[in-house]
C-alpha cells in the first residue's frame, strides 16, 4: 500500500496491521502458559501488557477469535485498492452492515483502528496525538478518532476514499475532526443526519437522509445495492444479534460469568464486523466461555463484592490493570455505555423491510440514541437505569473523557436520576480512555476500591447486594 506514490513506513495503520499479522500466525490452538510467556517476552512492553490479558488460559478462545477478526479488518483495508474497492472511513456509532453489503466496498471503523493501536502498539497511539496536536488542533478533541486521524494526516497513514459523517449531533467533536480531515485531504464526505426530535418527524427525516447516503454509497461503489447481498448480510447481522442476546442474558446470573474484557470484544465487533462470519466466531466464543464459567462450580463459587457498569466509557491503555485487576478484586465488571446499541432481528421479507430495521437501529445505535436525543439528560438516564436493573447492579462509574463536554453537561442530572429511581450510586472519574498521561491507572484503582469499599458496600450491608446465587442452567 502506498500514501500518493510513496511507500508508507511509520502510520499507525501500518504498524498496527504488522502486529496483527504476527499475531493471526500463532497457532491455531490453546497456547499453554509456557508458550505465552515466551511469547510476551519478544514483545515490546506495551505490547505484551495488553496481550497478557488476551492470553489468559480461562478466556483464549474468544480473544484469539477477536484477533483474528481485526486481522480480517486490516487486512480488507489494505487490498482493497489491489481488489477494485473503495475503503470508507466509519464513526462508531455507525452500524456497518448496509456498507458490508456492498461488493466493491471495505469498511473501516476510525475508533476500532485507534483502539487496536492503543493495545498492541510500543508507546500506544500517543505519538500521533502528539502530531495532532502539533498542527495546532486543540487539546480538547477526541483521542478515540485523533490518534488515527493524526496518522492519516502526518502522510505515512492510508487514506480513505471517503468519509461517512454519522455523528453529527451526537458526538459533534468526532464529526467536526473527520470534516477537518476531509477537507484537508481532499475526501468526499457523505453525511447521516439525525435530528434531535425523537418522534415521527424526526425519524421520517433521519430515514430520508439514510436513503440518500445509500445513493451516495451506491455512486461510490460503482454498483447497485443488491436485495441478495443485503440478505445475506442481515442473516449473520441476525445471528450476531441473537448471541449478542445471549450475553445480555448471560449477565444477569450471580456471580457475572461474562469476563469485563468481552465488553471490548463486543464493542470491536459491532462497531466494524456485525453481519460479517468473523464478528459470528468473535461472539460465538464469548457465549461459549461464558457459559462455560456458568456451568463451572469453582467459578460459581467466586466471590463477588460488587456488580458495576461503566455509565459512558471505560479504559483502554492498561488491561492488566483495569479488567484483569477488577476481577481479582471480585468487581464484576458489565461493560460500558458502547454496548447499548440495542441491536434487533432484521425483517428479511424484502429489501425495504431489510433497509428498514437497518435505519431503525442506526437511529438506535449507541450515542446516537442517547447523546442524540432531544433530551441528552433523559435518554441517557433511561438506559443506564434499564441496564441497572436488568442487571442488578450496585453501582456506576461515569469516566469523565476530557474531550466529551456533552456529557459533563448532563452528568450531575443523569446520577440524580439514576440514584433516585435505582438508589445505586455513580462515581465521577476524569481521564481519557486511549490516552494513560491524562490520568494513571493506579488512580483509578484508588478512586474505584473506596468508592466500593466504602459506598457500595455500606449499600450492600443495608440489604440491596444480599443476593443468592443463580444455578446454571
Amino acid at each position: 500500500m502506498t500514501q500518493k506514490g510513496k511507500p508508507i513506513n511509520d502510520g499507525l495503520f501500518n504498524r498496527t496491521y504488522d502486529m496483527f499479522q504476527l499475531l493471526k500466525k500463532l497457532p491455531d490452538r490453546f497456547l499453554s502458559e509456557e508458550e505465552v510467556k515466551g511469547l510476551l517476552g519478544v514483545l515490546p512492553p506495551d505490547s505484551a501488557n495488553s496481550l497478557q490479558s488476551f492470553f489468559r488460559p480461562s478466556i483464549q478462545r474468544a480473544s484469539r477469535a477477536f484477533i483474528n477478526m481485526v486481522a480480517a479488518v486490516f487486512d480488507e483495508t489494505r487490498h482493497a485498492q489491489k481488489e477494485g474497492k473503495k475503503v470508507v472511513l466509519l464513526p462508531f456509532n455507525f452500524p456497518p452492515e448496509i456498507v458490508h453489503s456492498f461488493e466493491n466496498l471495505a469498511p473501516v471503523t476510525t475508533e476500532l483502528l485507534s483502539t487496536a493501536a492503543t493495545i498492541v502498539l510500543e508507546g500506544q497511539g500517543e505519538r500521533y496525538w502528539d502530531y495532532v496536536l502539533g498542527l495546532g488542533l486543540p487539546d480538547h478533541i477526541c483521542s478515540a478518532n485523533a490518534i488515527e486521524l493524526g496518522s492519516m494526516l502526518s502522510g505515512l497513514d492510508y487514506e480513505p476514499d471517503a468519509i461517512i459523517s454519522g455523528c453529527v449531533g451526537s458526538c459533534d467533536v468526532n464529526a467536526k475532526a473527520h470534516e477537518f480531515v476531509s477537507l484537508l485531504l481532499d475526501l468526499p464526505q457523505i453525511p447521516l443526519e439525525k435530528p434531535t426530535m425523537d418522534f415521527d418527524q424526526g425519524f421520517k427525516y433521519f430515514r430520508k437522509s439514510y436513503y440518500k447516503m445509500i445513493q451516495k454509497l451506491e455512486e461510490l461503489a460503482g454498483e447497485e445495492l443488491k436485495e441478495e447481498n443485503l440478505r445475506e448480510v442481515s442473516v449473520r447481522a441476525n445471528r450476531c444479534t441473537e448471541l449478542y442476546n445471549d450475553l445480555w442474558e448471560l449477565k444477569k446470573h450471580v456471580p457475572n460469568p461474562v469476563p469485563g474484557i468481552f465488553s471490548l470484544l463486543i464493542c470491536g465487533t459491532r462497531f466494524a464486523m456485525w453481519g460479517r462470519e468473523e464478528g459470528i466466531r468473535t461472539l460465538e466464543q464469548c457465549v461459549e466461555v461464558s457459559r462455560h464459567n456458568l456451568e463451572s462450580e469453582a467459578y460459581r463459587s467466586r466471590e463477588e463484592i460488587a456488580r458495576i457498569v461503566w455509565v459512558y466509557l471505560s479504559y483502554f491503555y492498561d488491561f492488566v490493570n483495569f479488567y484483569d485487576w477488577m476481577e481479582d478484586k471480585g468487581i464484576s465488571n458489565f461493560g460500558d455505555a458502547l454496548q447499548l446499541a440495542f441491536p434487533q432481528t432484521i425483517d428479511l421479507t424484502s429489501k425495504e423491510s431489510m433497509l428498514d430495521d437497518m435505519i431503525e437501529m442506526a437511529w438506535n445505535n449507541v450515542m446516537t440514541r442517547q447523546m442524540g436525543a432531544s433530551s441528552m439528560a433523559r435518554g441517557w438516564s433511561e438506559d443506564i437505569i434499564y441496564v441497572v436493573k436488568e442487571w442488578d447492579l450496585d453501582g456506576c462509574v461515569y469516566c469523565g473523557h476530557h474531550s466529551c463536554k456533552q456529557t459533563w453537561s448532563a452528568f450531575t442530572v443523569a446520577r440524580n436520576e439514576v440514584l433516585k429511581r435505582t438508589g445505586v450510586p455513580t462515581l465521577g472519574l476524569q481521564g481519557d480512555t486511549w490516552i494513560r498521561s491524562m490520568t494513571p491507572i493506579g488512580v483509578i484503582q484508588e478512586e474505584l476500591e473506596q468508592f466500593v469499599n466504602n459506598v457500595i458496600a455500606g449499600k450492600r450491608g443495608r440489604g440491596r447486594g444480599r443476593r443468592r446465587r443463580r444455578a446454571a442452567r
